[in-house]
């Protein structure tokens, strides 16, 4: 097929490129950048007639109750959302079930899931959404090979390859995929719709958050082509008001310097979020990167929008992500290797960008809100998982408030498909609550302590049962006091990248030690990574300057000055700064005395905050280190299977399975296998 596809690429593809630059075309508006904003002007409704569908005649929707099945799938994060009558009853990642980390393929385990967590079967449901339209985006990929032709074959076959295969024929991968979960032909099928990507991110935030009326701010890489949207939502109502097309794109500039860093596109991005306070702040080094890239990269408007200076960049119609060679040329070293050494130079490029997306990000808030009069923000879309820009938006005081959803990436659009049909299509009434509508994010599958039990009876697992949970969190308060790392393993597994209490590894904040411990003994990963804390949400203040509840840890705040610690004589290497505490809380204090917090509610999780109380009551501090029961390359855990096996594989001190209780040191003396090859995430 390479044969054939290389033919169509110069038969077709490559006269259609000269004739279409011949003529002045520019739908990429790579010759616009000195225009005075990169918006395009979108002042649309979002209604019924916006959802590509596929109609049976057996497919009318029932009266009551509306089921909404929407799915995200194809591209990265695939997962699965059920919607009934307005409630979100279930989600889930696809990769919790295959245990493939971003696991692309159809959400086949996960809409099993979520019908099952519903009692019900594909042939109950009134429709399928899936999170964007193929053929636009599809089309969107052509007209980009034949504004680059005769650039671009190599990528163009790769692609084409893809799209051959599901990509182009989604509809009947969709019906494939679902007969084959209901095990025999559908007699009954749902209706099929197709929302648009960004309709699908302004969904997930604005129809879950608790708001009658706010702004929507949603950003990304790309969806069909749209990369950034600002719209309004009222009501029950959607609007789109201004868009950001494709290539110019902040998800995807930020991802180019994931890559120059050293970092995998699509996963690593937190990373050099994370090493981004390494940088030296107000060094002639960091402003110089900033002006480099200003200049030479990126050509900002007032607005908030911007043009990509694309002779930098070669991710659209190549297979790389930037042009190597200029950009060594501009910044004087080249891109770091995966794993190489962090040297200086790769920390102060790293806060340069995350200081200039904080600054693109606010500028897009403040045209939100001058175009909506919104009081209030939403967000979604990956770019809103970058929790230091989002504190960056809501402490200028923009807005009210901010509330980002928690599954802001890819994987929330099945959430937001199916929220969008709801209302948009069937016109179902939107149902607001308080704190929000996502149930603090526990949305997947849950296991009781009969079946944890019989997982370790069968396997002759030592453990130890508590009749009274209250004893079950004194004790394990203690262990956690005494430097102990514990796997917590409780209820319904958590929707979007953040363990929140659910499938969490905690530990003492207070130990100097702690973040080596967790990073190269237990997660494997590298050391430089910080770890997040867990806070009783009426303490938050005594440890955090913040008066705001942050549920999902997509919000920083500063180490109160009073917790402090000065850094002046702890050297300047890396490793001399990573073993310097920065505060009394050290574990989970980062280098810029900054913090990425969940603040804890007895309304959101009971069985956390209670066990933040007794670790309280045991050590004077609410507060505890919560970070995602995994270790690198892994997905989070979803059964007490994984657990357990994540529990041996590691050095993790004890495991809470429900009311249970496990010990390393009761558990058989098996040689630990020496640390895998962990895959680089």
């Amino acid at each position: 097929m390479s044969v054939v596809y290389t033919l169509l690429y110069f038969v077709f593809v490559t006269p259609a490129g000269f004739l279409y630059r011949f003529l002045g075309g520019d739908v990429l508006r790579l010759r616009s950048t000195d225009t005075a904003s990169a918006f395009v002007v979108r002042e649309h409704e979002f209604g019924r007639a916006d959802f590509e569908s596929v109609r049976f005649a057996e497919s009318a929707p029932s009266k009551k109750p509306l089921r909404v099945l929407g799915i995200s799938a194809y591209y990265h994060d695939s997962a699965a959302a059920l919607v009934v009558d307005g409630t979100i009853v279930a989600a889930a990642h696809e990769e919790r079930f295959t245990r493939r980390k971003h696991d692309a393929s159809f959400p086949r385990h996960a809409v099993a899931y979520c019908l099952a967590e519903a009692g019900i079967d594909v042939e109950d449901l009134d429709a399928v959404v899936f999170y964007e339209q193929p053929r636009l985006k599809f089309k969107r990929l052509l007209m980009t090979y034949v504004s680059y032709a005769p650039r671009g074959l190599e990528s163009f076959v790769a692609a084409m390859h893809a799209w051959a295969g599901k990509k182009l024929s989604t509809r009947s991968a969709i019906w494939h995929e679902l007969k084959h979960i209901a095990g025999h032909p559908l007699v009954k099928r749902p209706l099929l719709l197709f929302s648009e990507h960004h309709l699908s991110h302004a969904a997930s935030a604005f129809y879950a958050s608790p708001f009658k009326k706010a702004a929507i701010l949603t950003i990304d890489g790309v969806g069909e082509w749209a990369t950034t949207t600002i719209g309004v939502g009222e009501g029950d109502t959607l609007s789109v008001l201004r868009e950001m097309h494709f290539p110019h794109s902040l998800g995807l500039l930020y991802s180019a310097f994931t890559y120059y860093c050293g970092f995998k596109i699509n996963s690593g991005e937190y990373k050099l979020m994370g090493l981004a306070p390494y940088g030296r702040k107000g060094s002639p080094e960091v402003a110089k990167y900033k002006q480099l890239i200003l200049h030479n990269l990126i050509s900002p408007k007032k607005d908030g929008s911007f043009f990509l200076m694309m002779e930098y960049f070669t991710f659209a119609a190549g297979l790389r992500t930037v042009d190597d060679a200029k950009w060594e040329r501009l910044f004087g070293f080249p891109a770091r290797s995966p794993e190489a050494e962090l040297r200086q130079e790769y920390m102060d490029l790293a806060l340069a960008i995350q200081e200039i997306t904080d600054e693109a990000v606010v500028r897009l808030a403040k045209t939100a809100k001058e175009l909506t009069g919104a009081d209030y923000l939403v967000m979604a879309g990956g770019v809103a998982l970058n929790c230091v820009s989002n504190q960056r938006v809501r402490e200028s005081g923009i807005f009210r408030d901010v509330w980002i959803q928690p599954a802001a990436g890819d994987a929330g659009g099945a959430l937001g498909a199916a929220l969008a049909a709801h209302c948009l299509y069937f016109g179902g009434k939107r149902i607001i609550r308080t704190p929000d509508a996502m149930e603090g994010s526990y949305l997947g599958p849950a296991y009781s302590d009969d079946e944890i039990l019989l997982f370790l009876k069968r396997e002759g697992i030592a453990h130890r049962r508590f009749d009274s949970f209250a004893d079950l969190c004194t004790e394990v308060a203690r262990r956690l006091a005494d430097d102990a790392a514990v796997g917590w393993f409780q209820g319904r597994m958590e929707w979007g990248p953040r363990s929140l209490g659910n499938r969490s590894i905690l530990a003492d904040p207070r130990s100097s030690t702690m973040q080596k411990k967790l990073n190269l003994k237990i997660k494997f990963r590298e050391g430089f990574r910080p770890f997040a804390p867990a806070v009783l949400q009426e303490d938050a203040g005594e440890y955090f300057e913040t008066k705001q509840a942050s549920p999902y840890m997509l919000f920083t705040a500063p180490v109160v000055l009073g917790r402090r610690k000065p850094q002046g004589s702890g050297g300047t290497s890396l490793s001399q700064r990573l073993n310097t505490p920065r505060s009394d809380v050290p574990a989970i204090t980062h280098l810029d005395y900054s913090a990425r917090l969940q603040t804890v509610s007895r309304a959101t999780n009971g069985r956390f905050f209670d066990l933040l109380q007794a670790f309280k009551k045991e050590t004077g501090y609410g507060i505890l280190v919560n970070t995602s029961f995994n270790v690198r390359g892994e997905p989070i855990v979803m059964t007490p299977e994984e657990a357990y096996r994540c529990f041996m594989d590691t050095h993790m001190d004890y495991l809470v399975l429900g009311n249970i209780l496990l010990s390393k040191a009761d558990q058989p003396n098996v040689e630990r296998e020496k640390p895998r090859a962990y895959a680089i995430d």
